[in-house]
């Protein structure tokens, strides 16, 4: 989960990503891991998830969310592709004995350290893998995924084409799209973004540092949030007037 912030007042974007093992509390459904708050809402009433889960986050983080985008695995690879794949740095090396494929089994997914040109496929599995490190290293990897597109698209002037194809582009993939942004205003604000400098962006996550690492009754491993420093985080990502 990412939450995002686009603000045409400084011209300044926040990005901060939350683990989906922060532990939370769900309205209406007590203590949980945060990622199962668009579960329970869809199984409560289904299209009703995405509204839990701006709730939760609103409730438990201060900071009022107004709308929300989820993109689907095979959406993601095919909106990579479609640019020509993203340029990423590997910190380190990454060996995944345990990758899980579309089918719900496991595949071997390795990658070396250093520079490499991915296709949409293998992008998606850079930003997912975990077992090889942890989700705070997984959170880093999806950001940097997320900035390799917008730099793809900037640093080669394909704006322009990518407009004049988004309606194409948008009805094939609309069934992997869930939104309640309109097309017109989803393009929009990806041309704002576009032209926001790179210094402009503020990037973060809801890393070790700000929550504590505790076991459950029935012995599942989560995240406490630590109250009082994810305040701090929260300025630091989206300024000081980020609960308005």
């Amino acid at each position: 989960m990412i939450l995002v912030s686009l603000d045409p007042r400084t011209n300044q974007v926040g990005m901060l990503s939350i683990p989906r093992d922060t532990y939370v509390e769900v309205p209406y459904a007590g203590i949980q891991r945060i990622n199962t708050a668009y579960m329970i809402g869809e199984l409560e009433q289904p299209g009703s998830g995405a509204r839990l889960a701006m709730q939760t986050v609103q409730y438990n983080f201060g900071i009022r969310v107004n709308d929300y985008v989820t993109v689907d695995f095979q959406t993601i690879i095919a909106l990579i592709d479609a640019i020509g794949g993203v340029d990423v740095e590997v910190p380190q090396n990454i060996v995944d004995y345990a990758y899980p494929t579309m089918n719900y089994g496991t595949e071997v997914f390795q990658i070396a350290a250093g520079w490499h040109h991915l296709d949409g496929e293998t992008a998606l599995k850079y930003a997912r893998t975990r077992h090889s490190s942890d989700d705070i290293d997984r959170a880093r990897r999806q950001q940097q995924v997320i900035y390799a597109v917008r730099d793809r698209v900037t640093s080669l002037d394909m704006l322009d084409d990518l407009v004049l194809q988004a309606p194409m582009l948008y009805a094939d993939l609309r069934s992997g799209i869930q939104t309640g942004l309109s097309f017109d205003q989803l393009v929009a604000l990806a041309l704002w973004v576009a032209d926001v400098p790179r210094e402009n962006f503020t990037n973060s996550v809801l890393s070790w540092e700000y929550q504590t690492s505790y076991q459950t009754e029935t012995g599942a491993s989560v995240l406490v949030p630590n109250r009082w420093r994810i305040g701090q985080l929260m300025v630091e990502t989206f300024g000081v007037d980020y609960s308005q």
